[in-house]
């Protein structure tokens, strides 16, 4: 996956003092040197992209691997990093919080087509104009196609399940189930005590049981 936002290394480039090559420096100090002027060093962000451009693109096909924009979506977090390079306070945190860039502009993207009244799919990709046909994106070796809507149909729950929870919920559990953080990642990232992140992982997990539970029933 490409992006039109990128950038030279070699155009508003910054050498460090002890001449070490951008490609050679540790991640935060990329960072550092973003947040040096007003405007973050071209050289260090588009070596922070160059580095991290695959862990945004996992990140966005976790949350929706059908959406077929998903390389829009990342260069609009990109953008967002650029913009906002400036706050962050602890760059060696850098990738926790580009993970939560690209999470909430997710959501911020979901909502948004809600607003608009397009229909959204989460899980296998499918067009329906005026209900002529249905093409789905199946490998050969999948089951049958009555299992394979179940499957579509139950993510599909599931997604917007996690979509209705309250917002520290939604972000804590997609953090450890989606994303597939640890606890304490979780905590260190968000800001809030292990127990906390537990307490509300434990809830939110007893939440989406109870509002799928009568979709799973029916099944």
């Amino acid at each position: 996956m490409s992006y039109s936002l990128s950038w030279s290394t070699s155009i508003g480039g910054y050498t460090p003092s002890n001449s070490v090559s951008v490609d050679k420096l540790p991640i935060v100090e990329l960072v550092q040197m973003c947040q040096q002027e007003a405007q973050p060093k071209r050289s260090a962000f588009a070596e922070l992209m160059r580095r991290n451009q695959s862990y945004v693109d996992q990140v966005l096909y976790k949350l929706a691997p059908d959406w077929q924009d998903r390389a829009d979506l990342a260069q609009e977090v990109w953008l967002r990093v650029y913009r906002n390079i400036k706050r962050l306070q602890e760059p060696e945190k850098f990738r926790g919080w580009l993970s939560r860039i690209a999470t909430n502009l997710f959501y911020d993207e979901l909502r948004k087509r809600k607003r608009v009244g397009n229909s959204v799919s989460l899980d296998a990709p499918f067009m329906s104009g005026d209900g002529d046909e249905m093409s789905w994106d199946l490998p050969s070796s999948a089951p049958s196609p009555i299992d394979n809507m179940s499957t579509q149909e139950f993510y599909e729950q599931l997604r917007k399940a996690i979509e209705d929870l309250p917002s520290s919920f939604r972000e804590t559990i997609v953090l450890r189930e989606i994303q597939g953080l640890s606890y304490e990642e979780i905590s260190e990232l968000t800001g809030v005590s292990l127990g906390t992140v537990k307490s509300r992982i434990a809830r939110a997990r007893l939440k989406l049981q109870a509002q799928l539970q009568p979709y799973l029933s029916s099944m």
